[in-house]
């Protein structure tokens, strides 16, 4: 009942930026959280950024400093500016949301399909 749809991926050189864009749609009350994760051949699912509704901001290190989520919580968008990108930020960017449907109902989490983000040098 919960829908993610991202956009803004493709292929950049290295030092290059890109911003990606995620729409949550569906039975929404309250999204708890807001998260990028990002998927490469051969490593593990890794999260790059995380998001509360309190506003907390956490980002991993291997992006921190470079990358930025930033919420339209009025239209239900995370957004990922991503700047001076590397070749290791190759990878499939995948959108994550924690979403409550009513008070006092619990909350699951939802994923996108992923859009694809390649870096040449």
């Amino acid at each position: 009942q919960v829908q993610l749809v991202e956009s803004g991926g493709g292929s950049v050189q290295a030092g290059d930026s890109l911003t990606l864009s995620c729409g949550v749609s569906g039975r929404i009350f309250d999204i708890k959280a807001m998260d990028w994760f990002r998927q490469a051949p051969g490593k593990e699912r890794e999260q790059v950024a995380h998001s509360t509704e309190s506003g907390y901001i956490s980002y991993a290190d291997s992006v921190k400093g470079r990358f930025t989520l930033s919420r339209d919580n009025a239209k239900n968008m995370v957004y990922l500016r991503m700047d001076s990108l590397k070749p290791e930020d190759t990878a499939v960017y995948i959108c994550n949301a924690v979403v409550s449907a009513g008070v006092g109902l619990v909350a699951y989490d939802y994923w996108g399909q992923g859009t694809q983000v390649t870096v040449s040098s």
